[in-house]
């Protein structure tokens, strides 16, 4: 492990499984053209439910980089972490990382919050339908929200700090922070990051006690966050994970460094209190840009939560102008994932993923099937905006109150 002194903790590798691509080069080729592939559920046992619209994976097989024996202790959610690792650590440089000499040198932090559900509902119904004996033994785990980061280390043998984020929808930003801090405390490398598959028809109905899903059956009309016609959030499966490292060791190894893990801070408000997180997330905005160091002006590009509605979304505006100042109306602001569904733990990790690419290509990219915004924001939408992207800042808030805000800084030049 190398000393601590002096860390900056930076993002050298992406891995991406999404419903408008399962490679990071494929998400951000559709994310900045405004893709929407929102669509009805196809999933089996879910056709006679109320939810209609959501963003669904597809054509991912696992099989083609997951081993048989990991396939079949793990859900559907921790095979898009096991692939979306693989990626992040091929990005990182880190694809063949050999850890025997410093087994501790790697450590892993994942947030999940709907967990393992397609498993163990298929597992309930041997045990209902046959009996005990037809129940598997990977039942005790796989369902768990905890499973994906044991996976992930046990199969590449990471002995580093390993631990799960249990913080609501905002948890993916938790868990990149939790990284950060991780690698600035002398942990080498972490691989952060969340993936969730809440689409099986156990998950669904769980969803459908809140307030807050939208039982929409337009794709193009169900998720709209901004405007008058805001009905709620659509789903999604799928998510990203991240290398965060010492920014040292990534230039040892003559890594890339694509972005700096600047700045966190999370609040809690309370339970679909929306009113109120417009003061806790303000909090946290301006806690996370004092710990980056960073004045509101300089922030370039504001990720938003974008709940879809009304009064949140109203809030999160309000949020943004208590923190930013006059700033708040003028920043750019930008919500991807109404192409691609809400994945709670994991759609705050899509919009890192897609903030530090924004900044890479200097392009932000547009908010899909949103045109006609009802509130004091610069909402990017129609198409991407050209335009020089050094700070970031990543917004998200969880259903049940949690409030988070992440400041991510570009990593050329710095």
């Amino acid at each position: 492990m190398s000393a601590p002194h002096e860390r900056r903790a930076a993002v050298t590798g992406i891995g991406v499984v999404a419903p408008n691509g399962t490679s990071t080069d494929t998400f951000w080729k559709a994310t900045q053209e405004g893709l929407s592939v929102l669509d009805r559920v196809t999933r089996e046992g879910c056709e006679h439910l109320p939810l209609k619209v959501a963003g669904e994976v597809r054509g991912f097989e696992p099989a083609g980089t997951i081993d048989e024996r990991f396939l079949v202790q793990t859900d559907r959610f921790t095979h898009f972490a096991l692939a979306a690792a693989d990626f992040a650590l091929e990005d990182a440089r880190l694809g063949q990382a050999d850890t025997s000499g410093e087994p501790y040198s790697i450590g892993v932090v994942t947030a999940a919050g709907s967990g393992g559900g397609e498993f163990g509902q298929r597992e309930l119904q041997q045990l209902w339908g046959k009996g005990s004996r037809f129940v598997g033994p990977y039942q005790s785990i796989a369902w768990f929200y905890a499973a994906s980061t044991g996976q992930i280390s046990i199969r590449r043998k990471f002995k580093g700090p390993c631990s799960v984020v249990a913080s609501d929808e905002a948890g993916g930003l938790d868990a990149l922070a939790h990284a950060a801090r991780a690698v600035r405390r002398g942990t080498d490398v972490i691989v952060a990051g969340s993936t969730e598959a809440p689409l099986a028809p156990y998950s669904v109905v769980c969803q459908l006690g809140y307030e807050e899903l939208s039982t929409g059956t337009d794709p193009s009309r169900a998720y709209r966050p901004f405007t008058d016609t805001a009905c709620g959030f659509v789903p999604a499966e799928g998510g990203a994970m991240l290398v965060v490292e010492a920014e040292t060791s990534a230039r040892e190894r003559g890594a890339d460094v694509r972005a700096y893990v600047a700045g966190h801070a999370a609040t809690f408000t309370g339970a679909s209190r929306w009113d109120r997180s417009r003061e806790g997330l303000a909090q946290a905005i301006g806690q996370a840009l004092d710990e980056a160091g960073c004045a509101p002006e300089e922030v370039d590009v504001v990720f938003a939560d974008a709940l879809g509605v009304p009064e949140a979304d109203r809030a999160e505006a309000l949020a943004l102008a208590d923190a930013l100042g006059a700033h708040g109306t003028r920043v750019p602001v930008t919500a991807p994932k109404t192409g691609i569904g809400r994945g709670y733990c994991a759609a705050p990790v899509l919009d890192t993923a897609a903030a530090v690419l924004a900044m890479e290509h200097g392009l932000i990219p547009p908010t899909p099937n949103v045109a006609d915004v009802c509130h004091d924001l610069d909402l990017v939408t129609g198409r991407a905006r050209v335009a020089e992207l050094r700070t970031a800042l990543v917004l998200s808030r969880g259903l049940m109150g949690s409030n988070s805000a992440l400041v991510l800084r570009h990593g050329a030049g710095q």
